[in-house]
């Protein structure tokens, strides 16, 4: 990788780097026929596309059998690790369930209580990918906080396979996943979202996927609802001298590893570091099983080592970027941070490699991606929360709000509604 000076980059580079996006418009004609074709031929097109797509053929759905065999024949080992990575999961999101709450407002001699109460989705949908890797992590992530949630039935889709991967499997079931199904890619999506014979139809979607399942959340996104629509892997190192170059290199080959179109970044306001870190990368590459990807990766226009003229430039570039994954390695991390408002997930000090929230740590790896941060959070028990307002008044407390709400009714030319508050207190 060469280093590029962060006040040196021209216009364009600036749009690669800070206008991301999942490359789903090259795929979104293509994703609303096979949608579309789902919604009207349900298991039939499914069972196609499987055979179009994937190379198998599909006899059975359902794999729900084959998940609870597979977490009982796993090895006590991998077991263990499987339920230790869902249990910290698990433990971080218990956390994050609300409370119901009613209070009493007001000062005057009414009774104006209002609350909120919380409540689970009936049946949801997560989609645990596939394909050029294997991700049971992604199962654990997506079903454990719908689980925490309290919701009712979640159905899985994973892609099939001629012999599908028995880890992935195993955690699907682990995390608690009530119906699995042999089904990947946007036809997945669109499976959840509308129902087939065979699968359910469900209030939400969730979890990641490559850019063919995300266009399909995209589309059918309203129709039911998503948690986000998200990307390519991505992450942003922020660094001063005193990080150590190996790790930084460390952290932005195992994103590269990913997926081809991965986004990896460091920023520092060294000179010394940025070239040790660009060194690093090169050499850490090397001879790894998805060297290929890797490097594709690293010649994205979206990734590069780039030299700040000072940590306040960096964190400017940084906040701007707004990554899915953005780790400080700096002697003051904490005061870095609190000057960051636009990351996905942050990881501070040298021994808190994003592989560490990626499976085991506790935090969700589900995350918005190409500047989703600015605007939104990553997969949490909230994403599979309703909530409701509930309000009661006696007669004072609609008597201490009557003129307010009647001038601003009738301002509003909604004669009925002052009139709803008058026929009470006349």
């Amino acid at each position: 990788m060469n280093v590029k000076n962060v006040a040196d980059l021209g216009p364009s580079e600036r749009r690669a780097l800070f206008e991301r996006d999942a490359g789903i418009e090259a795929v979104r004609s293509d994703v609303e026929d096979i949608v579309t074709t789902v919604r009207e031929e349900g298991d039939v097109a499914v069972r196609n596309y499987s055979r179009e797509f994937d190379d198998v053929e599909v006899a059975n759905l359902s794999v729900a059998d084959e998940a609870e065999r597979a977490y009982d024949g796993l090895d006590e080992s991998m077991r263990e690790t499987i339920e230790t990575a869902a249990a910290n999961v698990r433990e971080f999101h218990e956390r994050q369930v609300p409370e119901d709450w009613r209070d009493q407002f007001g000062d005057g001699e009414g009774v104006r209580e209002l609350g909120r109460r919380f409540r689970p989705l009936k049946r949801v949908g997560v989609y645990a990918p596939g394909g050029t890797a294997a991700y049971p992590s992604s199962a654990i992530m997506g079903v454990v906080p719908a689980k925490v949630a309290g919701v009712d039935e979640i159905v899985v889709c994973t892609p099939p396979a001629e012999e599908m991967n028995p880890v992935t499997l195993a955690a699907i079931h682990a995390a608690g996943a009530d119906e699995v199904y042999a089904v990947g890619g946007a036809q997945a999506v669109a499976a959840m979202a509308y129902g087939t014979e065979s699968i359910p139809a469900v209030q939400k979607v969730a979890g990641p996927g490559n850019r063919w399942v995300t266009a399909a959340k995209g589309i059918v996104q309203g129709d039911v609802d998503i948690d986000f629509l998200a990307g390519p892997s991505e992450i942003l190192v922020l660094a001063d001298e005193t990080a150590e170059p190996e790790f930084v290199a460390a952290d932005l080959v195992a994103q590269a590893e990913h997926d081809s179109n991965a986004s990896v970044v460091c920023v520092t306001d060294d000179e010394e570091t940025a070239e040790a870190v660009a060194a690093a990368v090169d050499e850490q590459a090397t001879g790894r099983e998805r060297e290929d990807t890797i490097r594709e990766a690293l010649a994205n226009d979206a990734s590069g080592v780039f030299c700040a003229r000072s940590m306040s430039e960096a964190i400017l570039f940084a906040e701007e970027y707004a990554a899915e994954h953005l780790t400080i390695q700096a002697d003051d991390d904490e005061a870095l941070l609190a000057r960051i408002t636009n990351a996905g997930s942050v990881f501070l000090g040298p021994y808190t490699p994003v592989a560490a929230g990626d499976y085991a740590s506790g935090t969700n790896h589900v995350l918005p991606t190409n500047g989703g941060p600015k605007r939104h959070g990553g997969l949490s028990v909230d994403h599979f929360l309703r909530s409701t307002t509930v309000q009661r008044l006696d007669r004072d407390g609609l008597d201490e709000l009557a003129e307010t709400v009647t001038t601003l009714a009738e301002a509003e030319g909604l004669e009925a509604h002052a009139e709803s508050v008058r026929r009470r207190l006349d």
